[in-house]
């Protein structure tokens, strides 16, 4: 075959090859929840004085205006084991799609044969007569009805849900490389109010024996008095675990033994706060932002990808092949009648398994419909999700504020008490109960502040920001 005749073939392969891509062409789900008015607009707990509809920002931790929070966050992204992980499934995911372009490339094959023979009844020696067989193959697939393309548009798809599955990943880890900081400023802040509770029971203890000793109290008033301080200090130990068992969650955060946890957080002891209202947006940024959302939609269209790889299986599979070979004696190497060259195109068909194909394009169409389910439950997951956790946070802002004003006015009572025992006025059961009611105030107000900034990263977490690079 000439030079033009083969490069016809190769055009009339390449025209072939333009045929129509067989199954569906992926579409967003029109009738999904996602695209619901109700699930895009503002979000129902969002009217709450907290919060803003302003854009979250990719950095939402940056809001503390922390650097040692910063610090840790970008350290943890770094570092982290399970984002390691996360990154190496990618980096798997796109050679898979290397693969599946390649399966469209021109593929070559080389044999080579030297034979040895003699006719038995000759009685010859060897070596006899010797023959040469070389050969050079040529194929290239046409994909008439595109089940490659639909195979790379799959990978591709895949990839991305992958990598979508790879920022959930790194949205977890900033959230709970955050809390772990806050659960350790929170311990210690909490430390630090109920040795203040102690310090001022132990002051009425010291004045009670003192007027024992007197002869203005009695034995009873002591015990009492300790009793208060030794229920109040129980308290502490408690604390100094939760504080200790942070540094070291924040340790395996950022991929070190808990030894070496970072001790330069220790003695953190102010609450991480917000300058001003929470942003949160809309609904619609929330679907946008997702990364569970933004897979599961990749999802369905790498399953429908997988419809059209199924569908070409019930149509010729047609590729463009060529060779060409050296045969013959060995003294024939290099003279033209040892050549061979042929040209022309490769045909294979699963016919008669048309039954077989037709059952893997209805599973191919009910894993698209399954997917469009779990896509619908993973929005609607997410919107849940959201409210609920702006509605905990707004409503235990309220509750940490009424027990600020319950702790105030426990101080002013617990003041007023003391006053009045020293000057004879009041009962020394008086006292303990109003020194009571202060220490039961003091740790109920931290507690709820500490969980204010707990609900806030919640927030922050169902929005699902903080993947972004």
């Amino acid at each position: 075959m000439t030079v033009s005749r083969f490069l016809s073939a190769a055009a009339m392969a390449l025209a072939l090859s333009a045929c129509a891509t067989a199954g569906p062409d992926y579409h967003p789900p029109e009738q999904s929840v996602a695209t619901a008015p109700s699930a895009q607009g503002e979000f129902v707990s969002g009217n709450d004085a907290a919060f803003t509809q302003a854009p979250l920002p990719d950095r939402w931790w940056s809001l503390y205006d922390d650097p040692r929070l910063d610090a840790l966050v970008e350290q943890a992204l770094t570092a982290n084991a399970d984002l390691r992980a996360a990154d190496a499934n990618l980096e798997r995911a796109e050679a898979v799609v290397r693969e599946a372009e390649g399966g469209r490339a021109l593929t070559t094959s080389v044999s080579g044969a030297i034979d040895v023979s003699r006719q038995a009844q000759t009685g010859r020696p060897l070596p006899g007569i010797i023959t040469d067989n070389l050969g050079l193959a040529l194929s290239y697939p046409l994909d008439l009805r595109g089940k490659l393309r639909r195979a790379i548009e799959a990978s591709e798809d895949d990839r991305a849900a992958v990598e979508a599955a790879r920022d959930a990943v790194r949205v977890s880890v900033a959230g709970a490389a955050t809390k772990a900081y806050a659960d350790v400023c929170a311990a210690n802040y909490q430390l630090s109010v109920t040795r203040k509770v102690v310090q001022l029971q132990r002051q009425t203890l010291d004045a009670t024996r003192r007027l024992q000793r007197g002869g203005r109290g009695t034995a009873f008033d002591v015990s009492r008095a300790a009793a208060a301080v030794d229920a109040s200090a129980a308290a502490l130990p408690a604390f100094a675990a939760t504080r200790q068992n942070g540094l070291y969650l924040l340790a395996t955060l950022l991929g070190r033994p808990p030894a070496e946890y970072p001790r330069e957080v220790a003695d953190c002891a102010a609450l991480p706060r917000l300058a001003g209202a929470l942003p949160v947006e809309d609904g619609a940024a929330l679907i946008r932002r997702r990364a569970d959302i933004r897979q599961a939609e990749r999802t369905i269209a790498g399953d429908t990808a997988r419809i059209g790889v199924a569908v070409a299986d019930l149509y010729p599979q047609v590729s463009l092949g060529s060779s060409l070979g050296l045969s013959g004696p060995l003294e024939n190497i290099g003279k033209g009648s040892s050549f061979g060259f042929s040209l022309g195109p490769l045909l294979s068909w699963s016919f008669p398994n048309r039954p077989v194909v037709h059952a893997r394009i209805d599973q191919a169409d009910a894993k698209v419909r399954a997917d469009i389910a779990t896509f619908d439950s993973t929005v609607l997951n997410a919107l849940r999700e959201a409210e609920s956790a702006m509605e905990t946070y707004a409503r235990g802002r309220d509750r940490a504020a009424a027990l600020g004003r319950a702790r105030d006015s426990a101080e002013i009572s617990a003041g007023q008490a003391g006053k009045l025992f020293r000057f004879g006025r009041g009962g020394f059961l008086d006292l303990l109960s109003a020194q009571g009611s202060l220490a039961s105030a003091e740790v109920s107000h931290a507690a709820a502040q500490a969980a204010v900034v707990d609900d806030q990263i919640a927030v922050f977490l169902t929005l699902g920001g903080g993947w972004q690079r």
